[in-house]
């Protein structure tokens, strides 16, 4: 199993970054699939996940509405589109399989919000 996020940056607050996860050595369009996040200094948070299907999607209640998951099956490739974004949104973040972000990571991606 491989997971290689992708795409994250520095952005300044209000701005946008789209974030990719391409997966493999697995049967991806099988799996359901999230993303979680980890601050400075803090644990691991659940940021969204989908399944596998691609029509049910969740969100924590501090994204919804900026941020949109997505997944291509034909790519094997996870997404995270994050719009609005805010300094607190300043995370390493990672795709992961299974819901709730219990199931394997990749090796992350950092974002970081600031003027």
């Amino acid at each position: 199993v491989q997971l290689v996020e992708s795409g994250g940056g520095l952005v300044q607050p209000g701005g946008s970054l789209r974030l990719s996860c391409a997966a493999s050595g697995f049967p991806f369009r099988s799996y359901d699939m999230s993303w979680v996040r980890q601050a400075p200094g803090k644990g691991s948070e659940w940021v969204s996940d989908i399944y596998a299907g691609g029509f049910t999607k969740r969100y924590v209640d501090s994204v919804k509405g900026r941020f949109t998951i997505s997944r291509d099956n034909a790519k094997n490739t996870l997404y995270l589109q994050m719009n609005s974004l805010k300094p607190e949104d300043t995370a390493v973040y990672y795709c992961a399989t299974g819901l709730l972000g219990r199931g394997l990571r990749g090796q992350g991606t950092q974002v970081t919000v600031s003027s």
